[in-house]
């Protein structure tokens, strides 16, 4: 790396180098859900324990989710780069294990060893892009994230099939490739970590928060296995009654843990009262119920109706998948470029309303084409909703929080959709007896029905047993479907097409809660600093040890907050902070009148931290009113005016006094005196969690 101006420069090659390992590694997790869900049958058969192959999946689901907000904490306090790693290494065992594995049992217990790397994987990808790009860029990088999600979409059910359907491979059975072929990859992800990712981080004294993850984890298990069983169980018998029980005394666990514990709880509970954490917060978990509980009878739909192959429904998702990664890249691009992203999760939105409802009017006859089209509108909304929800909640995060913002905005993802499926599959089998009885009764007086009755009597026998016994359970396989006659197995189709209409349906009306909580969400200009560099001049400011080494943003990233204000890559920037002395010490030296405008709280005198001035790191106070110029700070350590490169004349007073107008727009104060400083930094209050800013002074200006 090379150093400038006191800073080590991260260019757009050694971001991609990054981004490169990051993606190889949340690409396996991506991939290990799809690829396994398709092959479990052959896998169950193999393994001999067909009637408990769920909890191959429920053992991974529970340990992903639960370490999702473990490693975003402990990254928080301990640093990235040690916990991505052993993510990886413990997702390179788990698989490895998993090929092995003799018994159905042990797949189990070895499929939860690889939910606990795959849990850090999602969520430590992206807190290290917002460590490492600023956010008005992050929405660029991010978005190749959603291109691998929507990748494995497609690539895990033709791999799973193709792996699934070969006899052996090697002299090994063609199933446990499906684990073996993580290993080279994973291995590839972390050697690129290991020797690029380079994250300066001051460790923090903390307790940790042992009793909320212990809440956590007898909240969660129950909650996860009644989920998966509770459809087999039935929701009401004394097993899922006994989850619940024991689900709800765990969160009740857990919200005294977090409240004893403040601001060292794993998941603070201050975060939620800043408005931004809280829309995205539940904004997220919303869009996983209706993405995850609406796609997944897709894939069934796919196979059932229109007779596909896994492999070939996999194939048949593309126009989804194009859909997830044009509307990322273009939203990542066009924020990149406004710094806006508030329309893109409220357009995404509307578009998953539409889509969700134009699928519930697919019937057994809609053409194939039509089906894709509703797809990739489905995409179109996917990639416009998911990024810029996690930028707007980093964004809005104190830089030292990255990963517990990030992790938590994945976990209530990953419950959203846990609970959807479990909704929408119990809607979906709970309707399936009666509208296959019903579409079989309708087709009973057609001509073609009647003579495709007599040719196969046995076929008629094996409908009446499947679709007219009122039992879900009579339809764990439905196969038989592929061998009857067109007329006997198309009733058959419309029932499965109708009951799907009542799932996709309800999503549409889950979706819509979302749109509306998602307006709530506020537009707080984008930081031009990484966390990384914001957490670095925050430690110069406080005179505590500098973290250096702090990565720039890419070449063509904005490195100062266009404000007009000093600005906390100033700081940075400065050989004041260089040699380890006060960032603002340069600034004492200036007349009281260009350091502080008249009438500024202490809180904004010199010494005090940059975020005082107007340059808090979750505001930009450009975004809200136009400066002309942009703050830098000079060879002498002075703030530069626009057109004095030497620091001298008078646009610093000017400059601040622009600062000062931007602050209070963006405060919602229609004027602002041109010698009264703002109360406090624009979207300081955000960061800190509180959600007003009255009385309450902000911790960056502490």
């Amino acid at each position: 790396m090379s150093s400038t101006t006191g800073e080590d420069t991260l260019t757009h090659r050694q971001i991609m180098t990054i981004l490169g390992g990051l993606m190889m590694a949340m690409f396996l997790a991506a991939l290990d859900q799809t690829i396994v869900s398709t092959a479990m049958r052959t896998i169950a058969d193999d393994l001999g324990g067909f009637s408990i192959q769920a909890w191959a999946t429920t053992a991974f689901l529970i340990t992903s989710t639960i370490a999702t907000p473990l490693y975003g904490k402990l990254s928080d306090i301990y640093g990235r780069k040690p916990f991505i790693l052993f993510a990886i290494g413990i997702f390179i065992l788990g698989s490895v294990l998993c090929g092995i594995a003799g018994t159905i049992y042990q797949l189990a217990a070895y499929r939860a060893v690889q939910g606990i790397g795959a849990g850090g994987l999602f969520s430590l990808a992206f807190a290290i892009i917002g460590d490492i790009v600023p956010p008005r860029e992050r929405a660029k990088y991010q978005g190749y994230f959603l291109a691998v999600f929507g990748t494995s979409s497609v690539l895990g059910p033709v791999l799973g099939g193709f792996f699934a359907g070969t006899d052996e491979i090697l002299g090994v059975t063609g199933w446990r490739w499906i684990f073996y072929i993580n290993v080279p990859i994973a291995l590839a992800a972390f050697l690129v970590v290991m020797r690029v990712l380079h994250i300066p981080h001051r460790r923090q004294d903390h307790r940790i928060d042992w009793p909320g993850a212990v809440a956590l984890i007898v909240c969660l298990v129950p909650l996860l296995t009644v989920a998966e069983q509770g459809r087999e169980w039935g929701w009401g018998s004394g097993r899922s009654v006994l989850c619940f029980a024991i689900g709800a005394v765990g969160l009740a666990l857990f919200l005294v843990a977090e409240w004893s514990y403040k601001d060292e709880a794993l998941l603070p509970l201050r975060l939620f009262r800043g408005r931004t954490f809280s829309v995205a917060s539940t904004s997220s978990f919303i869009l996983g119920m209706a993405m995850f509980g609406g796609l997944l009878t897709l894939p069934l739909y796919l196979q059932i109706v229109k007779g596909a192959t896994p492999t070939e429904a996999g194939l048949m998702l593309l126009p989804l998948v194009l859909g997830i990664m044009s509307g990322s890249i273009i939203s990542g691009q066009v924020i990149a470029r406004t710094g806006k992203y508030r329309k893109f999760p409220i357009i995404g939105s509307l578009l998953m309303v539409a889509a969700l409802a134009l699928f519930s009017r697919i019937g057994a006859d809609t053409p194939l084409w039509q089906t894709m089209l509703v797809m990739a509108l489905m995409g179109l909304g996917l990639g416009g909703n998911m990024q810029p929800v996690i930028t707007a909640a980093q964004n809005a995060a104190n830089p030292r929080e990255i990963g517990v913002a990030t992790s938590t905005v994945t976990f209530f993802r990953s419950m959203g959709g846990t609970l959807g499926a479990a909704v929408f599959l119990s809607v979906l089998f709970s309707l399936l007896p009666d509208k296959i009885k019903g579409a079989f009764t309708a087709a009973q007086t057609t001509p073609e029905f009647q003579a495709a009755a007599r040719a196969h009597p046995d076929q008629v026998q094996a409908i009446r047993s499947a679709g007219t016994s009122g039992s879900a359970s009579a339809f764990n396989d439905t196969s038989f479907v592929n061998r009857l006659a067109d007329a006997l197995s198309h009733p058959f189709k419309v029932g499965f097409s109708d009951a799907m209409s009542v799932v996709f349906l309800v999503a549409a009306g889950i979706m819509v809660v979302g749109f509306v909580v998602i307006l709530f969400l506020p537009e707080i200009p984008l930081r031009s600093l990484s966390a990384a560099q914001q957490r670095a001049a925050e430690d110069a400011a406080s005179g505590a040890p500098s973290t250096t080494g702090a990565p720039s943003p890419a070449p063509g990233t904005p490195s100062t907050v266009a404000s007009g204000t000093p600005s906390a890559v100033g700081s940075v920037a400065s050989p004041s902070a260089a040699s380890g002395a006060s960032p603002t010490a340069a600034l004492d030296a200036l007349p009281a009148t260009d350091a502080v405008p008249n009438g500024a709280p202490a809180s904004a005198a010199p010494g005090a931290s940059p975020a005082a001035w107007g340059a808090s790191p979750a505001a930009d106070a450009s975004s809200a009113a136009p400066a002309t110029s942009t703050s830098t700070l000079s060879g002498n350590g002075r703030p530069a005016a626009s057109g004095d490169s030497n620091g001298n004349g008078s646009g610093r007073i000017t400059d601040l006094k622009k600062a000062a107008t931007g602050a209070h727009a963006a405060e919602g104060i229609a004027d602002a005196h041109p010698d009264h400083a703002p109360h406090h930094a624009a979207g300081a209050h955000e960061a800190d969690g509180q959600a007003a800013h009255g009385e309450v002074e902000p911790r960056h200006a502490r």
